[in-house]
C-alpha cells in the first residue's frame, strides 16, 4: 500500500500512452502495423518497470529539509531554504511542493530542479506575511523522476512547523545606525540645522565638514593650530511615547499592508532610534480602550518588551475613543513628553470632532499627529481624464487630498505638529520629524 501511495505517473507518461493508442487507430486502416504496435507496447511497459526498480530499488534515495527564519518579519520578503540530499547514482529531476501557510493563499506552489547524482541541492524562496500572528506550514512533498521521466516517486519530509511573524524586524535592522549616521541623506533623512544649543558640552575635537563654524573653539585652535570645535551632546533621557491608534480609520490597506501595520512597523523602528538616542521609549494602542502599554524608559530589555506588545496588538477596528486617549494620558503620562500619535484623518470633519481632546494632549505634551496620504487618490489625480465622469471622479479626489492638506494647517494652528506622510514612507518620515525636534531643542 504505501508502494501504491508514493508513486506518481509524470506528464510524459501519458503522451506516450497517447501515442501508442495514436498508432492502434492508424492499424485500423494500416493492418501491418498492428503487430508492431503491440512490440512497442511491450517495450513500453518495460521501460516503466525499469522507471520503477532505478526508483524503488532502495529504500531510502534521498533527504530532504525545510529551514526558516526563528520568526517572519511583517511586511517584508523572508527567505525560506529548501536543503536536497540526492543518493541515487544518476542525475534526478526533482519537483517540490512545500506546504505552506495558508495565510499566503498560494495553491499553485511548486519549484522544480534538476541535481546531479550523488550530491546536494540548496535553494531558497521568499514569502512576504501581510499580517502579525502564527504562521504553519505543514508537509514537504518532493517528487524525483529518473532520467527516463514516466514515473515520480514521492518523499514526504518533516510533519509542519509554526514560524510566528513579528513587525518588521528587517527595517529594524537596516535603520539600526542612521541616528549616528554622517550619510543620512542615502537613507531619505533630512538634516537638520540646531537652532541655539540647548545641550551639554561633551569635549573638544578636530573640525570636520559639516561641523557648525559657529562652535569653533578659538583658543583651542590657536594651540593647535588647527581649527578645533566643542562638541555637544543632545538632552538624554527624554520620554518619547509612540501611541497607535487602532480604530477602523487603520484598518485601509496599501500594497497589502494595512495602515495599523505600517504604524507597528514604524513604531518598532522608530524605538530603536530613540533608545540609541539614549531617550526613553514607551507606546501603547487604544481603540475604545488603552492596551498594550510599555512605559517608557531606558533600560536594556526596553526593545524585546516593545516588540512582545507590538506583536500581540489584536483589534476589531472600532471607533476609536479620544477621550479616554485623553484621561489616559492625563492621568499615567506625568512628565512632559513627544507623543507620535499614529492614525488618520480623511476629512477636515473628522479631525474636528477628536480636535478637543489633542488639544487637551497638547497642553501637557508635545504632540505630533501622523496620518497617511492616500495615494490611489494621487493616481486618480494624476491621471488623464477622457469623460465627464473621470472629470468628476478627479474633481473628488482633488477635493479629498486638498482636505489632507487643511487638516495639517488646522493642526498647526493650535500648536500641534503632524506628518503627512505616504505609507510606505511612514517610517522614514517619523525618524524625520523625531530628529529634527532633538535637533532644534523644543521638547
Amino acid at each position: 500500500m504505501k508502494f501504491f501511495k508514493s508513486i506518481y505517473l509524470n506528464n510524459f507518461f501519458f503522451y506516450v500512452v497517447s501515442g501508442i493508442i495514436a498508432g492502434f487507430i492508424m492499424a485500423y486502416f494500416f493492418p501491418v502495423l498492428y503487430n508492431a504496435m503491440w512490440l512497442l507496447v511491450y517495450i513500453y511497459l518495460a521501460f516503466v518497470f525499469i522507471d520503477i526498480l532505478l526508483l524503488f530499488v532502495s529504500n531510502q534515495k534521498l533527504k530532504a529539509s525545510r529551514e526558516t527564519v526563528e520568526k517572519f518579519s511583517n511586511g517584508d520578503n523572508n527567505s525560506v531554504t529548501i536543503k536536497i540530499e540526492n543518493s541515487y547514482s544518476f542525475a534526478i529531476n526533482v519537483k517540490v511542493i512545500d506546504e505552506i501557510p495558508i495565510q499566503f493563499q498560494i495553491r499553485d506552489f511548486n519549484i522544480k530542479r534538476k541535481i546531479k547524482a550523488n550530491s546536494n541541492d540548496n535553494f531558497q524562496y521568499t514569502l512576504r506575511p501581510l499580517e502579525r500572528g502564527e504562521y504553519y506550514f505543514g508537509r514537504l512533498n518532493i517528487y524525483v523522476a529518473s532520467p527516463l521521466h514516466l514515473v515520480s516517486r514521492r518523499f514526504i519530509s518533516g510533519e509542519g512547523e509554526m514560524v510566528p511573524t513579528y513587525p518588521s524586524y528587517i527595517q529594524l535592522r537596516k535603520y539600526d545606525l542612521i541616528a549616528f549616521s554622517n550619510q543620512l541623506f542615502q537613507y531619505g533623512l533630512k538634516k537638520i540645522r540646531k537652532l541655539g544649543h540647548t545641550m551639554e558640552f561633551e569635549q573638544i575635537k578636530e573640525y570636520v565638514s559639516g561641523d557648525d563654524i559657529r562652535t569653533i573653539n578659538w583658543k583651542a585652535t590657536a594651540k593647535k593650530n588647527q581649527l578645533m570645535v566643542n562638541q555637544f551632546q543632545d538632552e538624554k533621557s527624554q520620554s518619547v511615547y509612540m501611541a497607535i491608534d487602532k480604530g477602523r480609520v487603520m484598518k485601509m490597506p496599501f500594497e497589502g499592508l494595512s495602515l495599523l501595520d505600517y504604524a507597528i512597523n514604524a513604531t518598532l523602528v522608530l524605538s530603536n532610534v530613540i533608545l540609541k538616542k539614549q531617550d526613553k521609549a514607551g507606546m501603547f494602542a487604544f481603540s475604545k480602550k488603552i492596551e498594550n502599554r510599555v512605559a517608557a524608559e531606558r533600560r536594556t530589555s526596553q526593545m524585546q518588551r516593545i516588540l512582545e506588545n507590538l506583536y500581540n496588538i489584536k483589534t476589531d477596528f472600532f471607533e476609536s475613543d479620544y477621550s479616554r486617549l485623553y484621561a489616559d494620558i492625563k492621568k499615567n503620562i506625568t512628565q512632559r513628553s513627544l507623543i507620535l500619535l499614529y492614525t488618520n484623518f480623511e476629512t477636515l470633519d473628522g479631525l474636528n470632532r477628536q480636535l478637543p481632546y489633542l488639544k487637551g494632549i497638547a497642553k501637557s505634551h508635545l504632540l505630533v499627529v501622523v496620518f497617511f496620504e492616500n495615494t490611489e487618490l494621487e493616481e486618480l489625480i494624476n491621471k488623464k481624464a477622457d469623460n465627464i465622469q473621470e472629470v468628476y471622479d478627479q474633481v473628488i479626489a482633488e477635493k479629498f487630498a486638498f482636505e489632507k492638506r487643511l487638516i495639517v494647517n488646522e493642526l498647526k494652528k493650535y500648536g500641534i505638529y503632524s506628518v503627512l506622510t505616504k505609507p510606505e514612507n511612514l517610517t522614514i518620515d517619523s525618524i524625520n520629524k523625531y530628529l529634527e525636534i532633538k535637533a532644534r531643542g523644543i521638547l
